[in-house]
């Protein structure tokens, strides 16, 4: 009943998108939910309960449980994280193995290959192995699974409602784009992200912005209702964020900030990278690979809390490191420039081998942490240097976070916009786009997430649509020969006097006109062969007896869509050409050949221009 109510409205008049997308928003919001509440629970009754640990969360985040430090056990956390990752591998490859991962990847993939298509059952697998992943330990984000979560209940009500793989793609990614903006508090960043994540250069999913903003909005709004009271517009980092661009001299310094985050994120995209290609050259179980990567993040953060003496950071390069990071954007020089340098490059190997080797959590949450501090160091580098000039090094951990991010995921204006409204204010807007762009430019050759294709040419999911858009650029009159030659047959000529016209000529249809010139009909050299035998219709049979007077033609004006359209519905592979206002008037003839040799070198002169601005 709902699919027939559904599929009944018309998209423009009665909001068709804007019906479904608040049916996405809604879904994605409480998903968002949910996988909070499940984590948090994982955490109090693993981490908590067993190690005495309970990672610190981000100002704005609602904590369900009140824990008191007491009876810290270091290597428990090893142990917690090995059991975490054996119970979360069991779930994903025995329930749902493309669950593993950071699950953007998954959801860019099926947008683009696999027609907009999901599991069912993929939400409940990534929320429950997300979960106690990132509960118990693993170094992850959440924005992986809340976006493969959305996009997974988009793609099951376009197929619940039999919608077309257009319409069914559209629904995944505004399903993507609402988890993200609720779960990060973050609506328009959520709406740009489901459009810009899907291509690595600088291109859009254009179609997407609007259901994807509608369901962000309604997943955001969701969302809130479960935080405290007075809370439900508090940025996650909180308010107090108010930093803002300095001086323009500064520009060249964050230029610098830019380079460090360049190589930081090659080195974050090789490693994680590297390790997924060790794991799975591993001799054991798939089943088992992610305790053995959880259990090794554990062991380098167990290790690091014991180099430095100080849980309070060091075990940021575990869980979600959010609370390490509020400290660096209020008061990095808390942290300091060697510790904050070592947990950006220690979150690089414990979130590789938390997700490479299986583990189900996202990619963007420690990219958060490793961009923040790399920023924050190089922000107290200047300001040990040059204190009037750079009076706030936290601003540097802002713009590093948006910075490094845009650089590895190929998507700088979302993460502009989503890591202005995490922090609360667009006081850094100037230096965070400067940054982004640059991390941009220099990271091109690398991506984090590899099933970003680079343009909607390259899309498989588009390759009719710039058939469509080629060939309804290009008009009947700018391909077919006017100067060629018709051989026409009166419509009285005997079939004898048609069989030796066509054994004259290499014209393989014959247009029928009338006293008057205009063509009444058309017949091919095949359709004279069944007369051929019957020497009864060889001698009485005509023209008009031969021909079909149902002519499917086109206009100089037509564009060549059109006309594919037509050799498409007639099966045949030359198409009369009419005047406009006469339709009885033949112009000429265009054949399937010249229409697929226009596309083709209309496609190669695009591909060249393209070329030639890179």
């Amino acid at each position: 009943m709902l699919a027939k109510f559904v599929t009944g409205l018309d998209w423009k008049v009665s909001g068709k998108w804007t019906f479904l997308s608040i049916v996405v928003g809604i879904v994605a919001g409480v998903g968002g939910i949910i996988f909070q509440i499940l984590g948090q629970l994982v955490i109090h009754y693993t981490l908590y309960q067993i190690a005495g640990y309970s990672p610190p969360e981000a100002m704005g985040e609602n904590s369900l449980f009140h824990h008191e430090h007491t009876g810290f056990s270091p290597w428990m956390i090893v142990a917690v994280m090995s059991i975490g990752g054996l119970v979360s591998g069991w779930l994903v490859y025995t329930f749902a193995p493309e669950a593993e991962g950071h699950g953007t990847d998954a959801a860019i993939d099926a947008f683009h290959n696999k027609r907009g298509r999901i599991r069912g059952r993929i939400p409940f697998v990534k929320t429950l192995s997300s979960a106690i992943t990132l509960g118990t330990g693993g170094s992850g984000g959440r924005e992986g699974p809340i976006a493969q979560i959305g996009a997974s209940f988009g793609s099951y009500l376009g197929k619940v409602l039999q919608l077309p793989s257009r319409d069914r793609r559209i629904l995944l990614a505004a399903g993507m784009g609402a988890g993200v903006g609720a779960v990060f508090r973050a609506p328009l960043a959520g709406a740009l992200f489901a459009a810009e994540i899907l291509y690595s250069e600088s291109d859009f999913e254009a179609e997407v912005i609007i259901p994807a903003a509608t369901a962000s909005i309604i997943g955001y709004s969701v969302y809130g209702l479960w935080l405290p009271e007075g809370t439900h517009h508090t940025p996650l980092f909180g308010n107090d964020l108010t930093y803002t661009a300095g001086h323009p001299m500064e520009l060249f310094l964050y230029a610098v900030l830019a380079v460090f985050l360049v190589g930081f994120g090659v080195a974050y995209i090789k490693t994680f990278y590297g390790i997924h290609s060790l794991f799975a050259k591993l001799p054991i179980p798939r089943v088992l690979r992610p305790a053995l990567g959880a259990g090794l993040a554990g062991t380098l953060g167990v290790i690091l809390f014991y180099f430095w003496d100080s849980e309070e950071h060091t075990l940021a390069v575990l869980a979600t490191g959010y609370g390490t990071l509020q400290t660096a954007l209020t008061s990095a020089s808390d942290v300091g420039i060697p510790l904050l340098l070592a947990i950006a490059g220690v979150k690089i190997l414990t979130t590789s081998l938390t997700i490479s080797s299986g583990g189900s959590g996202g990619v963007f949450g420690p990219s958060m942490v490793i961009g923040g501090c790399v920023g924050a160091a190089v922000g107290l580098v200047f300001h040990d240097i040059w204190p009037q000039l750079v009076p706030n090094p936290e601003s540097f951990a802002i713009v590093g976070m948006a910075g490094f991010f845009a650089g590895c995921a190929h998507a700088p204006f979302s993460t502009i916009i989503m890591v202005s409204e995490m922090t609360g204010g667009y006081g850094l807007l100037l230096p965070t786009m400067w940054v982004s762009t640059l991390a941009f430019v220099m990271g091109r050759p690398w991506k984090l997430y590899s099933k970003q294709v680079p343009t909607r040419l390259e899309s498989p999911a588009h390759r009719g649509d710039f058939l469509v858009d080629v060939l309804e650029g290009i008009s009947v009159k700018d391909v077919f020969h006017q100067k060629r030659r018709l051989v026409l047959i009166p419509e009285g000529m005997p079939l004898a006097d048609i069989v030796h016209k066509i054994a004259e000529t290499r014209q393989h249809y014959f247009p029928v006109v009338d006293s008057h010139g205009n063509m009444i009909g058309i017949f091919s050299g095949d359709d004279v062969r069944s007369y051929l035998y019957d020497e009864t219709l060889w001698k009485l049979a005509n023209a008009r007896d031969v021909m079909t007077s149902r002519v499917v033609c086109v206009t100089p004006d037509d564009d060549l869509n059109t006309a594919l359209r037509c050799f498409t519905a007639v099966a045949i592979d030359e198409l009369p050409v009419v005047d406009s206002v006469d339709r009885g008037k033949l112009l000429g003839t265009l054949r399937h050949k010249e229409v697929i040799a226009s596309y083709n070198r209309r496609l190669m002169e695009y591909k060249k221009a393209v070329e030639e601005q890179d």
